[in-house]
């Protein structure tokens, strides 16, 4: 079934639920359509009037927020060995290649890592537990993290609430264009990271190629 559809035969309070259970998991690190879900719901609450987009943004802000806060203290708490864990039981998502990747993005651009974090789709599971990992101040983590979820949870919502709103008619007929939307920018976003996954992996061997000492040869 088509997750609107699906979204459309569920009470107001189970929307907010969901919406705000779905983001916190995905902000904590399991890979799960966050967005997808919260577009969804903001579109359905363009439409009918029994879901609150305020209330349904809070929930996603909320979602978020704690997510990210659970999500950086099990890092913290679980060190190095959590995303060797994790890089076992997801080598999809955490890969050597992707965690490398992430760690140079919170090298470069530290506490604004979690903050810019939220709008790449891949990047929103590593944010939380990553800054746990590195040890960031909390309350550097918390101040991205707070900003983040509200500019990024509260804005999607406003904006595709807002576009409901205005083009109803016309998202009726052709609501699956904004999830199709949605998709296309997740799968980009996660393209372009991978292509740069890769790249670190590649020099990262690289590296080790030149530093491990030649084998010396056995003499009879």
């Amino acid at each position: 079934m088509h997750v609107q559809e699906w979204l459309e035969t569920v009470p107001a309070v189970s929307i907010y639920a969901l919406v705000g259970l779905v983001i916190g998991l995905e902000s904590l690190g399991i890979p799960l359509p966050g967005e997808i879900i919260l577009v969804s719901a903001a579109l359905l609450a363009s439409q009918h009037g029994d879901i609150n987009p305020v209330v349904l943004g809070a929930c996603a802000v909320a979602g978020a927020i704690v997510g990210d806060s659970i999500g950086y203290a099990i890092g913290r708490k679980g060190g190095r060995p959590l995303l060797a864990w994790l890089g076992a039981k997801f080598p999809r998502h955490f890969s050597e290649g992707h965690i490398a990747t992430a760690e140079k993005s919170f090298e470069k651009w530290g506490m604004w890592a979690v903050f810019f974090g939220r709008f790449v789709a891949l990047l929103r599971i590593f944010a939380g537990p990553l800054a746990g990992v590195l040890r960031m101040p909390y309350w550097k983590f918390l101040t991205a993290n707070v900003l983040g979820g509200i500019l990024w949870a509260g804005g999607t919502t406003a904006v595709i609430y807002y576009v409901g709103v205005v083009a109803e008619s016309w998202l009726k007929r052709f609501s699956w264009l904004g999830l199709v939307l949605a998709l296309l920018i997740g799968l980009t976003s996660m393209l372009v990271l991978k292509r740069k996954a890769k790249k670190v992996s590649a020099e990262r061997e690289a590296e080790r190629s030149t530093t491990d000492p030649e084998p010396v040869p056995a003499t009879d």
